[in-house]
């Protein structure tokens, strides 16, 4: 793992997905991007593959995302359900059985803030769709990243994180109040934890990881949030350091992670604005930074066996 500070990139909040890729070409790489028919996903998918790349997209509704992707160049359209074990194992075997290396795996995909939902598990909503989804997902993907010799992993986190470290004794709000904030800042926290977790076990292979805060965007990941919670949260980006973001520049720190010469031989850090993000105090008032709960190894280790505990059941 790099150290978690800020490197200098030269990039800045403003900076948009095309500003970081820049004249890069990725022709012959392979990208997936869960949740890439829409909002900072969508963006991610077509800048990749406007340089070449070509771009796997995973969807629940297939007849949704061809209409979002349209004639995008390089890109391919799959079936997937992150909150159903058996589709992601589908899509799993689909993509190893084409013998492709996979470069880039871009875990997009999240629901935000939702009334309190289980899956077939029990698991709360959340934290199945935006951390389990992904961490089965990945892990079945594991030779494909492998067989890239120098792949990239990047989750989405957020600044959401700050609402909530990991509740270990009670993730799926079994016996605690169900707090739709508190268990959305948990699944970002897990998205931080699981980037540091792959990055270990990955970087003998080549594979390095990275957890992103894209920035305040108005996508359709608000779509659960009542009108006078979208305007609220509206109106406190725009007071933040860096603003509400347009989607290009939402896109930006997840594009930098995933290609930039720059974070060559690092990993396993929280970026955002473009950059690693710097440490802060878990009681910061500051609105940029990463927490002590989603850098802290020993929690990553910890979020890692208990889920390898729930995909066993």
């Amino acid at each position: 793992m790099h150290l978690q500070r800020p490197l200098g990139s030269g990039f800045t909040a403003q900076s948009t997905a095309y500003d970081v890729l820049g004249d890069l070409r990725l022709d012959g790489y392979t990208a997936i991007v869960t949740g890439g028919s829409a909002g900072v996903g969508l963006e991610t998918t077509r800048t990749l593959a406007s340089a070449g790349a070509s771009v796997i997209v995973p969807a629940r509704s297939l007849e949704k995302a061809r209409r979002a992707v349209g004639a995008v160049n390089h890109v391919e359209l799959e079936s997937l359900d992150l909150a159903d074990p058996a589709s992601i194992d589908d899509f799993v075997k689909r993509f190893l059985a084409s013998g492709r290396p996979l470069h880039f795996l871009i875990n997009n995909a999240g629901i935000m803030a939702v009334p309190l939902s289980r899956d077939a598990r029990g698991f709360e909503s959340q934290l199945a769709t935006n951390h389990l989804g992904h961490f089965q997902l990945t892990r079945g993907l594991w030779p494909a990243l492998q067989k890239a010799k120098g792949a990239r992993v990047i989750s989405l986190s957020s600044r959401g994180h700050r609402r909530s470290a990991i509740d270990f004794d009670d993730p799926h709000f079994e016996r605690r109040a169900y707090d739709k904030w508190l268990a959305y800042g948990q699944s970002k926290t897990a998205n931080a934890l699981f980037a540091m977790s792959v990055d270990a076990r990955g970087q003998g292979d080549g594979i390095r990881a990275f957890s992103v805060h894209p920035g305040a965007i108005v996508t359709d990941l608000m779509r659960s949030l009542t009108d006078e919670e979208k305007v609220s949260a509206i109106e406190n980006a725009k007071k933040m350091p860096s603003g509400l973001k347009t989607v290009p520049q939402g896109a930006a720190t997840t594009i930098w992670c995933a290609t930039s010469s720059q974070l060559k031989g690092m990993g396993g850090v929280y970026c955002e604005d473009c950059d690693i993000a710097k440490p802060v105090p878990g009681d910061t008032t500051e609105s940029t930074g990463v927490s002590p709960w989603a850098m802290n190894p020993e929690h990553a280790e910890r979020l890692w066996a208990m889920s390898e505990g729930w995909l066993r059941g």
